[in-house]
């Protein structure tokens, strides 16, 4: 039986107090458990939900072609391959995201924001952050990264520091688009994807100068 059910047989052979919308309230813990299980359920439906890269192994060295051309940094700055597998039930949309937690700027730094692709993609190719968005599959939107352009900026960490770490997340959304002003931050993007995302999957890469 489902969930609901499940909880409601517990609730029903425990103390209770009058609720006046269901007649039933449980008490404090049953309520915990409840969340418990629903947490518990979606973790369930996330499972297999997982990107990789061609073009990197997971918590390795990112190649030159990946890193930033500009602020000192000579690349190729070429989004990487990525490849997940199926999303959960009920992705309407995926998005995208670069991020380098360690960039010394207290917030980090984005280097890629896709947003609005068909919840039926599960790769994209070398270079689809290119910047006339033609490496996409139509409806997909990029959005501003932290280097004020549209389209991936590679890596490009400080000289001498260790290698940063560069997170590429691929999120399953809720919601079949994301609305957002065509100059919104990486911030209100990031906001808009933690309101609506059902489930998401990450491959991480390194990389130091």
């Amino acid at each position: 039986m489902g969930l609901f059910s499940t909880t409601q047989g517990i609730c029903m052979t425990s103390p209770t107090v009058f609720h006046p919308f269901t007649g039933i309230k449980p008490l404090p813990w049953l309520t915990g458990l409840g969340l418990a299980l629903a947490l518990v359920q979606s973790q369930v439906h996330a499972q297999g939900f997982e990107v990789s890269s061609p073009s990197f192994t997971a918590d390795g060295r990112l190649t030159q072609a990946h890193v930033f051309a500009g602020f000192g940094c000579e690349g190729g700055n070429q989004s990487p391959a990525l490849v997940w597998t199926t999303p959960p039930e009920g992705t309407q949309s995926l998005a995208i995201t670069a991020y380098d937690p360690d960039a010394p700027t207290g917030s980090g730094w984005w280097h890629w924001v896709v947003t609005n692709l068909p919840p039926q993609t599960t790769q994209l190719p070398t270079n689809a952050g290119r910047a006339d968005g033609q490496g996409l599959p139509a409806g997909a939107v990029q959005g501003r990264t932290d280097f004020g352009t549209v389209g991936y900026g590679g890596a490009c960490p400080p000289v001498g520091d260790a290698p940063h770490r560069y997170r590429f997340t691929v999120h399953a959304l809720k919601v079949p688009r994301l609305d957002l002003p065509a100059d919104a931050s990486a911030a209100l993007v990031g906001y808009m994807l933690h309101m609506n995302r059902i489930a998401s999957t990450t491959v991480e890469a390194r990389y130091g100068r």
